[in-house]
């Protein structure tokens, strides 16, 4: 599949292994392919979403453990407050401590399961839309498509599957 990667494409993945090395975690997932996409492509700031915002909303989701802001809102309604929990936590054992499984070192990380079926949509999305190679705005596409938190941080900016597909059909017609 990644023969079918555009250059573009390829560039993100890259960067998602960055992104993920900058951070130590121990795998590469679907927030790390939404922030290296964000950084390598236009395709985000097209639809109205600049990517230093992006990035504020992927840190935050990150700093609750994966809890998006939907999810902190439905939580609410309960009367739990996830960012005192957060606040708690992070007393307790320092900051990041909800981020995930950290290691040391730089180095390759696997793409958890997760990631890999957003690259693999994002090929089945690509060859919906007769494009031959496989670009960012598929990938964004997928990152739509598939339940998770990329899909509901994209959301709650406004981008959901049925805009990236127009802009996707667009630039095709083009």
């Amino acid at each position: 599949m990644f023969e079918r990667f555009g250059t573009e494409l390829r560039e993100v993945v890259m960067g998602a292994q960055r992104v993920a090395s900058d951070e130590a975690a121990a795998n590469v997932d679907p927030l790390h392919l939404l922030t290296s996409l964000a950084r390598h492509t236009g395709v985000l700031t097209t639809l109205g979403c600049p990517a230093d915002e992006l990035a504020d909303d992927v840190g935050r989701v990150r700093r609750r453990g994966g809890m998006s802001d939907a999810d902190v809102e439905a939580l609410s309604g309960f009367g739990i407050d996830v960012e005192h929990i957060v606040e708690r936590v992070e007393q307790t054992h320092g900051p990041g401590a909800l981020t995930g499984g950290q290691r040391g070192g730089r180095g390759h990380r696997p793409f958890t399961q997760e990631a890999k079926k957003a690259l693999e949509k994002s090929l089945r999305e690509a060859v919906e839309v007769g494009s031959k190679r496989i670009d960012g705005e598929h990938l964004l596409l997928a990152l739509t498509a598939l339940p998770g938190v990329a899909a509901d941080v994209l959301a709650q900016r406004g981008i959901d599957y049925l805009a990236v597909r127009r802009l996707v059909e667009q630039r095709e017609a083009s």
